[in-house]
């Protein structure tokens, strides 16, 4: 089996190297399968921006998945129930389907922006003021373009914003 081809899968992540699911070919840096980044290291470098690119594509592609298996399960089903209560309570279960997949698409546009970020080799700053925005932060939100001090402060504004 071709390693680039092969999935190596973990408790908290879901690798996928080289050649990822959807095609992209090019990998820029080829990873060790234990790797993980760490503060020993130059801070964004190939290694971690590739790591990084994998978690996202990886994440992408699982909500991906799943936006096709709730569209076909809803196709499946139909609406079309005899019995009123049965109708309704598969009417409130696609509602929910559907609001969490709206949640999930805007996620999506949030990674891609991520993505573009890695591609540009600005992942990992902060917008706000440059600074790194930290390896542990990144690992639990890999979509983060603030660091934790810009996101409260953001936050504090929009609270402020919101009550006015």
């Amino acid at each position: 089996m071709n390693s680039l081809n092969t999935k190596k899968n973990t408790k908290s992540e879901n690798f996928v190297s080289g050649a990822n699911r959807g095609g992209f070919l090019g990998s820029r840096v080829v990873l060790p399968e234990d790797y993980v980044p760490n503060d020993q290291e130059e801070f964004m470098n190939e290694k971690q921006l590739e790591f990084f690119r994998q978690k996202l594509l990886n994440w992408k592609y699982d909500l991906l998945d799943e936006a096709n298996d709730t569209k076909d399960t809803l196709s499946a089903e139909g609406l079309q129930r005899p019995d009123m209560a049965d109708r309704a309570q598969v009417e409130a279960d696609a509602s929910i389907q559907l609001r969490t997949r709206d949640r999930e698409r805007k996620l999506i546009s949030k990674i891609d922006a991520a993505l573009r970020r890695i591609d540009l080799k600005t992942y990992g700053y902060c917008e706000e003021t440059g600074d790194p925005i930290g390896l542990g932060r990144l690992k639990a939100r890999p979509i983060a373009s603030l660091s934790v001090d810009a996101q409260e402060r953001h936050e504090k504004m929009e609270k402020i914003h919101k009550d006015e």
